[in-house]
Order: C-alpha cells, then sequence, then structure tokens
C-alpha cells in the first residue's frame, strides 16, 4: 500500500513519533527545485505545473516566494493601510500570472517577453497606488490623467488575466457588467440608469474599495492567501500520507472500501484545505485507480473523488475561500459560519457514503480485506505532531480570535514543527528530545502573551540552526517551496476575486440588483419554493461558466437580500446559494472538479459529471430544508423549539433530512436492500419531496409513504432471497 501512495506523490515529510518525532524522510529529494514534487500545486486551469526553466523560471519561483512573504508579513504585522495591501495583493497576482503565462504557454520568446511585460505592468499598478496613496485619497473624485491611464491598465489586465486563468465565461460576464456601466443609459425600462462619465467608472472599478479592490480581494488578500498556503504546508509535512491512512483503516472495510476512504479522506483533506480541485488532485492520484481496481466503473470512481473533494468547500474548520467572504461580506464572525456550515457539511459527506454504499451494494462489491488495511491509530500516532497545527487553529478560531490571526499562528506553528524536527533528530537520549520540544513548544505559545515577534524570533532561530545542522537545509527547501506552491495556488481564487469586484462594482454604481430583487420578491410573495427554485436554477447556470467564488458572489447579492425580504435569514440564504455554487461545480457540461479527475480515471469529463451529479442528487434535499427549517443550520428557533427545546428541534430536522437523503439514494440508485422496482423509486423520490416541502401533515405524509415504500421493498427482498435456494 505505501508504494501505491509514494505514486501518488503523498508525503514530503513524515513524522516518526516512535523515535521522539524527530525523524524526517524526504519523499523526492532528487526533484529540481523548480520542478516542484507533487502535493498541494495542481496544474491550474490554464496553467501547467510547474514554474519554468532557466533563469525566467528562477525569476518566476523567487517571485512566488516574495509574494508570500509579504502576504504573511502585513497579515502578522498589518503595517501597511488596507488599500495598499489589497492593490499590492492584486500587483503580485498579475506579475506571477503573467509571468507563468511567458514561462510554460507562450511559444515564442516574443511571447514570453510580452506575457512578462504584462506582468510588470500590472505589478506597478499596485506599486503606483501604494507611492500615491496619500495623494490618491485627497484627489478622490478628481483623478489626473496619469491616475486614469493606471486605473485603465489595472482593469484591462484584470481582464485579460481572468481569461487566460479563468477561462471565458466569467470574463464574459464580468465585461457584460463593466459595458452596462457605460451603455446602460441606453436600455430601456426597468434596465436604464443615469448615466456614468468615463472616470467616474474608472476611479470606481480601480481606486477605492468598490471595484477590483473590494471585499472579495480583501478577503483574499487577508484570509484566502494565508490558509492556502497553511494547507501547502501541511501536505509538504506528509498531512496526506496521515488522511489517507487513517481513512484506510477506518472505512476501508465498509461495503465498497476504496471509494469509501476517498470521502472520508477528502472530508479530512477538506478541513485543510477549500480547494475542490486541489483536493481531487491531491487525493484523486490514489483513491481512483484504487477503486478502479476494486471493481467501481472509471466515471464512478471519478465522480466519487470529485463529489467528496468539492465538500472540503463546507467542512469547516477550514472552509473554502467562499466561507471568509460571506463572513466580511454579512460582517458576522467566521465562527457563526462554521456554526451554519457544520450540520449540511456532514449532511453532504453523508450523502457520499450513503450513495457509495449503495452503489456498491448494486454492483456486489463488498469491503477491503482487514488484514490488508493499515491501522488508522498506529497512523495517527506516527504522525500526532502534524495534528497540533490544526488542533491549534481550530481553538483560536472557536476562541474568538480573528481568521487572519488564527490562520497566521497556525501557518507559524506549522513551520515550527517542520523546522523542528531536523533539529530534534540530532540529540540523543528520548527525554531530551521531549525536553526540547516541550521548550519549543512553549516559546512557540507564548505568542499568545507576548505577540507575534516572539514567534518570529523562535522561528529566524530555528532557520538559522537549520542552515547549520545536517539534515536541516533539506527542510529548509520545503518550507521555501511550500511558499512557492503556496503562492501559485492562489492565483485562481485572487483573480477569481479581483474580476467579480467588476460585477459588485456594477452593482453598487448601478444599483441594478434592485430590479432583480423585486423580481424575486414579486414571485416568492406568492411562492417561497419557486424562489429557491430560481435562485438554484441561478447558482447552477452559473456554475457552468464560473467557478465557485464568483457564482457565489455574483448570486449572493441579487437574490440574498430578496430572500431575506421574503423571512429567509440571511446566513441561511447565503449558505443556500453557497451550497449549490458548490453542485455547480458537479454538473455538466462545464464541471472543472470532474474534468480535474479525468485524466487519473482515463474516461470522459463529462461522463464523470453525470456520476457525481448522480452522487451529489441526494444532497438537494438539504439546503431546501434548511430554509424551512434553519435550525438545521444552528439558527433560529421554529414552533417546535417552543414546545419541546431548540436541540429537540434540531434533531428532529436532522432525522429527517438524513429519512429524505435516504429515500431520494433509494431513487436515484434503485437500490436499498436489494434492486428497487421503478414504482419504488416513484414513491421513494415523492416521500422525500414531502420531507422537504414545509406544509400542513407533509412530514406526516412522508414518512408514512417512506415507511410504507421501504418495508413493502424489504419484504419483497426478503421474498426473492428466501426462494432463490428452494428454486435450486
Amino acid at each position: 500500500m505505501s508504494g501505491e501512495r509514494e505514486a501518488a506523490g503523498a508525503p514530503g515529510l513524515s513524522c516518526e513519533a516512535g523515535d521522539g518525532g524527530g525523524t524526517m524522510s524526504q519523499a523526492k529529494s532528487g526533484e529540481h527545485a523548480l520542478d516542484l514534487p507533487h502535493s498541494a500545486e495542481e496544474p491550474i486551469e490554464g496553467l501547467p505545473a510547474g514554474f519554468g526553466q532557466g533563469i525566467l523560471g528562477k525569476a518566476a519561483f523567487g517571485i512566488a516566494i516574495v509574494f508570500s512573504l509579504f502576504q504573511l508579513w502585513t497579515a502578522a504585522y498589518g503595517a501597511l493601510p488596507s488599500q495598499v495591501v489589497r492593490a499590492m495583493h492584486v500587483g503580485f497576482l498579475l506579475l506571477l500570472g503573467f509571468a507563468l503565462f511567458g514561462n510554460l504557454v507562450a511559444k515564442t520568446k516574443a511571447g514570453t517577453t510580452w506575457f512578462w511585460l504584462l506582468g510588470v505592468l500590472g505589478f506597478l499598478t499596485g506599486v503606483y497606488q501604494w507611492v500615491n496613496y496619500a495623494a490618491l485619497i485627497r484627489r478622490a473624485g478628481f483623478l489626473t490623467t496619469p491616475d486614469l491611464v493606471v486605473g485603465c491598465i489595472a482593469i484591462v489586465l484584470v481582464f485579460e488575466g481572468a481569461r487566460r486563468l479563468m477561462g471565458l465565461p466569467l470574463t464574459i460576464i464580468a465585461g457584460v457588467f463593466l459595458a452596462y456601466c457605460f451603455f446602460g443609459d441606453l436600455l430601456p425600462a426597468p434596465l436604464i440608469h443615469r448615466g456614468y462619465p468615463f472616470d467616474m467608472i474608472v476611479e470606481h472599478f480601480a481606486f477605492g474599495t468598490e471595484g477590483i479592490y473590494g471585499t472579495p480581494i480583501y478577503v483574499s488578500a487577508a484570509y484566502i492567501f494565508i490558509f492556502v498556503v497553511f494547507a501547502a504546508f501541511l501536505e509538504r509535512a506528509g498531512m496526506l500520507a496521515l488522511f489517507n491512512d487513517f481513512a484506510l483503516g477506518l472505512v476501508g472495510s465498509w461495503r465498497g472500501g476504496p471509494a469509501q476512504v476517498c470521502v472520508l479522506s477528502s472530508a479530512l483533506m477538506g478541513t485543510i484545505s477549500g480547494s475542490g480541485v486541489a483536493n481531487v488532485v491531491a487525493s484523486g492520484q490514489f483513491t481512483i485507480p484504487l477503486m478502479k481496481r476494486f471493481g467501481f466503473r472509471a466515471a464512478f470512481a471519478g465522480g466519487v473523488e470529485a463529489t467528496s473533494s468539492m465538500g472540503g468547500q463546507i467542512m469547516p474548520p477550514v472552509m473554502g475561500a467562499v466561507a471568509f467572504i460571506m463572513a466580511e461580506t454579512l460582517n458576522v464572525p467566521y465562527v457563526e459560519v462554521v456554526k451554519a456550515a457544520l450540520i449540511p457539511a456532514l449532511l453532504y459527506f453523508g450523502v457520499c457514503f450513503w450513495m457509495v454504499h449503495l452503489e456498491a451494494g448494486k454492483s456486489g462489491l463488498g469491503g477491503m480485506a482487514k488484514e490488508s488495511l493499515p491501522d488508522p491509530w498506529a497512523a495517527l500516532r506516527r504522525h500526532w505532531p502534524l495534528v497540533l497545527p490544526l488542533a491549534a487553529l481550530v481553538y483560536l478560531l472557536f476562541a474568538g480570535y480573528t481568521p487572519i490571526f488564527a490562520g497566521t499562528m497556525g501557518l507559524a506553528l506549522i513551520v515550527v514543527l517542520i523546522l523542528g524536527m531536523p533539529l530534534a533528530a540530532l540529540i540523543g537520549p528520548l527525554v531530551f528530545r521531549a525536553v526540547f520540544w516541550i521548550v519549543l513548544g512553549l516559546a512557540a505559545a507564548a505568542f499568545l502573551k507576548f505577540g507575534v515577534n516572539v514567534l518570529a524570533a523562535v522561528i529566524a532561530v530555528l532557520v538559522g540552526a537549520c542552515a547549520v545542522f545536517r539534515g536541516g537545509r533539506e527542510t529548509l527547501v520545503i518550507c521555501r517551496d511550500s511558499l512557492a506552491e503556496g503562492a501559485k495556488n492562489a492565483l485562481p481564487v485572487g483573480i477569481a476575486c479581483a474580476i467579480v469586484g467588476i460585477v459588485i462594482g456594477t452593482l453598487t454604481l448601478t444599483g441594478i440588483a434592485s430590479t432583480f430583487i423585486g423580481a424575486i420578491i414579486r414571485i416568492g410573495e406568492n411562492n417561497l419554493f419557486l424562489s429557491l427554485v430560481l435562485t438554484m436554477l441561478t447558482c447552477l447556470v452559473l456554475g457552468m461558466g464560473i467557478p465557485t467564488i464568483p457564482n457565489y458572489i455574483i448570486t449572493s447579492s441579487l437574490a440574498g437580500p430578496a430572500l431575506l425580504e421574503l423571512g429567509v435569514p440571511l446566513l441561511v440564504s447565503h449558505m443556500f446559494v453557497f451550497y449549490f455554487g458548490i453542485m455547480a461545480d458537479l454538473t455538466p457540461p462545464v464541471a472543472l472538479a470532474c474534468f480535474a479527475a479525468a485524466p487519473m480515471a482515463k474516461t470522459s469529463g463529462l461522463k464523470i459529471a453525470v456520476q457525481a451529479t448522480k452522487l451529489a442528487t441526494a444532497g438537494f434535499v438539504v439546503p431546501f430544508m434548511a430554509v424551512y427549517t434553519p435550525a438545521l443550520m444552528l439558527q433560529d428557533a421554529g414552533p417546535m423549539a417552543e414546545a419541546y427545546g431548540y436541540w429537540v428541534e434540531v434533531a428532529y430536522v436532522v432525522f429527517k433530512a438524513c429519512a429524505g437523503i435516504a429515500l431520494w439514494g433509494m431513487a436515484v440508485v434503485g437500490y436499498f436492500f436489494g434492486r428497487a422496482l421503478w414504482w419504488e423509486r416513484i414513491a421513494a423520490f415523492a416521500a422525500g419531496v414531502l420531507m422537504i416541502l414545509y406544509l400542513p401533515v407533509t412530514d406526516e405524509a412522508g414518512f408514512a409513504l417512506g415507511a410504507i415504500v421501504v418495508a413493502a421493498h424489504w419484504w419483497r427482498i426478503r421474498r426473492a432471497r428466501q426462494a432463490a435456494p428452494a428454486a435450486t
């Protein structure tokens, strides 16, 4: 089994607890520094893996490291104004993005030169805002010609960067919104606006905090980047190996073992990484071939990986980038978003486990032999140090610290852990190694009382020691590579946040959102369910062309206020949009997560998307139920809570959701205790629908119909199995 994991490129480091946690092994030490061994880094849409060859490759690699260090410095010390941090963040995104296109995509020297020129221009737009920060504030509303030129360059380069990195659909959508600012005064009512001069539009989008440098890019710079780098360090340290071994040992013997392993390892991966596509690539190289060898169809294996990996975006404590944007937009603590996502996340992965269980039963597949599986608790004992930074991150988040502080400190602690390993290996007796770790842990924890400088000093001492002692230099290389990987992995999220600022800026400038909101309110006055269906379809249609982040931002900006007017709590409505934004990444024809799984499954991405949609279908129950009964997201109590207590209502709603999921799974797969007949599938689907609807006696009718269907199905299968031996 270890050979398969090595082929998957899993760990860069392994922590051996048996010798005091002091040994460290390099998985692929022969790799060139610029051709990074696989971990968090995936071939990002539009970009191959790596940084390029020669001096330009080294330059891009260096830019990525400087980008990470700049973001970590601003996160730790907050030494720069927010506007400057946002502008420099976009500047670095453009510089690194275009530099990588020049190194990895351009076919000629002229093309390479052109991309690098665009990157430098993009970076200089950030430098311009830094140098002229105070002057730009003083002349707000009266920009000079150089200001307008720089603003136009920034807007054009963000569009070009998004087109190259994210594809045409998102770029076209943002372009339509920008065009509306220029030409909306020529449209008929209700779309007409009063018209805006050119300089006002440029200032709105390229300066201030309403356009490119709005809330999404602030969240990217302040929160998302830190957690992306955090995930890169954890994966380099061997967390992926821990997750795979733990999942293999725990659920590998269940029915459909390898697919259940895939679901659990993706759920665990989701606790540290909010990128669905990164999860697909990181764990799919191990789980998809394993599922295929076990007997699952290639398309189904890819679908399981894509579906479970996308769930990582709603799996606390480190959820997807959308969660940070949501917390900032709604002005609520991040822990409130985590609380609202907890039960839906568990139900989402419950759906994955259940659908795999049914599909395996339908295909006659059992579990893996227990003797061939690793001991999950032995894996945990062997890699226990890796859990400490994650535990510290969870504590800081739930203790009320800001995500930026929690993420920065969690990242610093994993760096301390990695740097301390080779030094601990040089210490002989176990007692002295234990003392070393205790002293190092106390020194690192002192930041809670004495501030960030203490932790920075600890890291500086460890770096100096690693540079001197045997084994330390390899560790420094791993840290360096993790910084570069983190910066590259943050590119799609950052560029998406920048381009979607154009959409948000259009809504704030023109007020067009009120027209859309009014239409939804008029529909929902008579039928909230229809308004929810329209919102869901908007998410799914937008998701055919754009990633989860811009999908969420656009749809929640339009539908969130409208659903609030219809009585849906704002956090619940945003979670509704978030949930279906994730589903959209699985639905054909454009399903990014499914196409990421295609090379490993060796089948069509479209076939995988069809299977992923079937797998996720039962999950469509959850967000609708949460709207009608917000207790599912641990929000407002309903009538049942007044009569029996809040937690009774929560338990009932969760039970009802599980029952609806079970019935929809039966309807979709066509299997429960055995193969289901067509009328059993239709009746199971109807029972699930009745459980969603929040109307008088629909719950009772749903439970009754579901019980009848399951009982009739069980009786029929039981009689068939009893008759089979008699017939032979």
